[in-house]
């Protein structure tokens, strides 16, 4: 039987990173794997870390793990264009040197997962945004998107002008579906007369629409020509393109996965980041390290939503916290998705 836990996340302040890629997705600590004592490990999504969002997000959770639990970590870099092979290359190395846990950041990772679980059953896996893998060494990381998305949606329509809103997602897939449809029920609800401009970036197995920014960048550029202004994105690094035509154009942007506010790589554009869809992959990453460190590995379904703070919506930027009709009407929602009283789809 799998097992469903529910945890209290725990709050992990966004890390400012600069980008960095390490050649044939090999390892980019600093840490040795195979050094003694603890180690646990993370393996990046696609565009790797340096993505102002959902990588970085996983890093931080590794970063936080070591300095708190007195850890070594080690994350490796994915290359572009890689298949299945690759991962499994990656994962078995990583597995291989005594790391414990060995996490796939994304669901590209699902089938070397499956593999190398089954080789190294003494290890806990983990997997961010999969339910496709299990086994009894197996922790499937997931969230609840639709339920922040809704409430960016709310915000969009809100905080429109033009009664025009856009949603950039960067590979049409069903999780990126989940993020469309709770964004569009959220718009919708709060203000039917408010149009929504729907693009993705590529269809699998492309996955470009989440690593390559201009992507993003023309795909905002084209809405704000149709005239979007709030421009949300669930597209990795490719959503950096669409923060920067959107910030540049003087509309709002609404970032993804980490508080992209408080981003340093994002900081040019950073007062037209209205608010952020978030989710505590940090914390998600940082719990399955200490429940492997306390003995007590977590396995299956680990979900995260808006009643425990796995999901949300950020309220850093001043500008955001002076737009009291927008936040009053995301608390509303918020109060009724929490309540039951708002039912939030997971597919458009």
């Amino acid at each position: 039987m799998r097992r469903v836990t529910r945890i209290a996340t725990v709050a992990i302040a966004s890390t400012a990173l600069a980008f960095s890629a390490t050649a044939c997705g090999g390892k980019s600590s600093s840490d040795a794997s195979d050094d003694k004592g603890a180690s646990a490990a993370i393996a990046y999504d696609i565009g790797g870390k340096g993505d102002q969002s959902f990588n970085d997000a996983a890093f931080a959770g590794l970063e936080k793990a070591k300095k708190d639990l007195k850890i070594k970590g080690v994350d490796a870099e994915p290359a572009e264009g890689e298949g299945d092979a690759d991962k499994v290359q990656r994962l078995t190395e990583l597995a291989r040197n005594g790391n414990n846990p060995v996490i796939g950041i994304g669901y590209a990772y699902a089938p070397a997962i499956k593999k190398v679980s089954a080789k190294y059953p003494k290890t806990t896996f983990g997997i961010v945004d999969d339910l496709s893998v299990t086994g009894p060494n197996v922790a499937n990381l997931v969230f609840n998107e639709e339920q922040a998305s809704y409430m960016a949606g709310v915000a969009a329509a809100k905080a429109t002008k033009s009664n025009t809103v856009g949603f950039i997602g960067g590979v049409e897939v069903p999780l990126i579906k989940k993020f469309e449809a709770g964004f569009v029920q959220g718009v919708k609800a709060t203000n039917p007369k408010v149009k929504v401009l729907t693009q993705y970036l590529t269809q699998p197995p492309n996955n470009d629409g989440f690593s390559k920014p201009d992507l993003g960048k023309a795909a905002a550029e084209g809405q704000l020509d149709k005239g979007a202004d709030v421009v949300y994105h669930a597209a990795g690094q490719a959503g950096v393109g669409a923060i920067e035509a959107t910030a540049k154009a003087g509309k709002w942007a609404i970032g993804v996965d980490s508080d992209q506010y408080l981003q340093k790589g994002l900081v040019t554009y950073k007062d037209k980041i209205l608010t952020s869809a978030t989710k505590d992959v940090a914390g998600a990453v940082y719990n399955l390290i200490k429940s492997v460190k306390d003995g007590k590995p977590q396995t299956g379904e680990v979900r995260f939503g808006l009643d425990e703070n796995g999901v949300g919506l950020s309220d850093s930027n001043p500008a955001y916290k002076k737009l009291t009709d927008v936040t009053a009407a995301v608390e509303k929602a918020k109060k009724g998705i929490l309540d039951g009283s708002i039912k939030v789809k997971t597919t458009p």
